[in-house]
């Protein structure tokens, strides 16, 4: 039976689990299976490696298996407290820090992180990119991502623009 105290230590658990988790989520896994699975019996192994499966499957973010996980244990209620828990301190301290940038961005410090940091996020991207680009064939993609990052970078068009252009001409099959 679902009760309002499997619902806070469900909640409790996976706040602290978000504490722990650096590189994601997918990193405290053997912890959520020995409470969830082990601990309050709430799954069964089966359920679990399913849980992550569906929600790896799904699009979307990859902690979505954390929300599947939740509803399988304890319905809706579940899936509030789990998702939650794994969330609200990540979301917490990016928004703080991110407020207490903006109230010292006139710092040097401040200054020459987010200048440090802007070649650090530029390579991450262009990383991911080449990636995909090198696993499809022919070179008119790199076209059109070459074309896309110029007008970014040296027109005011709206990115949304760019991203549904791209969508459209990848439901035609032109690329």
């Amino acid at each position: 039976m679902i009760t309002a105290a499997l619902l806070l230590t469900l909640f409790l658990h996976f706040l602290l689990l978000s504490l722990l988790a650096v590189g994601g989520a997918i990193t405290v896994l053997p912890d959520m299976h020995r409470l969830l699975v082990s601990q309050l019996g709430l799954l069964t192994d089966a359920q679990f490696a399913a849980s992550i499966a569906i929600a790896q499957a799904a699009p979307g973010p990859n902690v979505l298996f954390v929300a599947v996980m939740g509803w399988q244990a304890a319905g809706a209620g579940g899936l509030a407290a789990t998702l939650l828990g794994i969330l609200l301190p990540s979301t917490t301290l990016a928004l703080a820090a991110h407020r207490w940038g903006e109230a010292r961005r006139t710092w040097r410090p401040v200054q020459a992180f987010r200048i440090g940091m802007a070649p650090i996020v530029i390579g991450l991207m262009v990383a991911a990119g080449w990636i995909l680009a090198a696993e499809t064939p022919g070179r008119a993609h790199l076209i059109v991502t070459a074309l896309a990052a110029v007008l970014v970078w040296r027109t005011r068009l709206h990115l949304l623009w760019l991203v549904g252009a791209g969508g459209v001409i990848g439901a035609l099959g032109w690329l």
